[in-house]
């Protein structure tokens, strides 16, 4: 349910169960992790779901097993942080829960005009992944992301992107065409220079 297309400088990791909303398991965040961690060699990732919505956040039943507080979630998202590269969430549909983590870690997010945004976490008992409310707060300010995690708001894409959460708003059939072309410069670039520059970048 996660697939990798790593046969050229731009890696793709896709979250394919459109029939659950993307909904993660563990051997999901597990693959997803394993996926990021090994995409150092890449000049960029982009990071995307299929149908409606990009992930729904843990499935039901694994949240119910204590997925919900899996540090595979902090992993996933320090791996991606991680990256040399250029990494751009592609953002099919909505986010939300424990998913917002590895969108968060990206360095641009871009994002379908139907796209809502929301992690419910507080509501359900539990306490976000210590990097999640710091990464949120860096884009959007501690207002904001407390709007998000302490009131319980629901953002759609035209606030989400007018508060920085997401970068652009893309048509769904042109999104990851765009996600390409943002990655052209990168990848043309010498590979020294192009992980300085995103170094000299401050980092979340």
């Amino acid at each position: 349910m996660i697939r990798v297309d790593n046969t050229g400088p731009v890696w793709t990791i896709t979250i394919d169960r459109p029939d659950k909303a993307g909904a993660l398991t563990e051997a999901m965040l597990q693959d997803l992790a394993q996926a990021a961690r090994a995409a150092t060699a890449a000049r960029a990732v982009i990071l995307t779901g299929t149908g409606g919505v990009f992930s729904a956040g843990a499935d039901l039943d694994a949240a119910r097993a204590g997925l919900a507080t899996s540090p595979l979630w902090e992993e996933l998202s320090g791996a991606i942080a991680a990256l040399p590269g250029l990494t751009i969430a592609a953002l099919n549909g909505t986010v939300a829960g424990g998913a917002n983590g590895m969108v968060l870690a990206c360095d641009m997010r871009i994002a379908v005009p139907k796209a809502r945004f929301f992690y419910p976490v507080m509501k359900l008992g539990y306490l976000p992944q210590p990097s999640d409310p710091r990464r949120m707060a860096a884009l959007i300010g501690p207002a904001r992301a407390k709007m998000i995690l302490l009131a319980g708001q629901k953002i759609d894409a035209d606030r989400a992107l007018s508060w920085g959460l997401i970068d652009e708003l893309v048509d769904a059939d042109a999104l990851l065409t765009r996600a390409r072309d943002l990655c052209a410069d990168t990848v043309a670039a010498d590979p020294q220079v192009a992980h300085a520059i995103k170094a000299l970048c401050p980092g979340i």
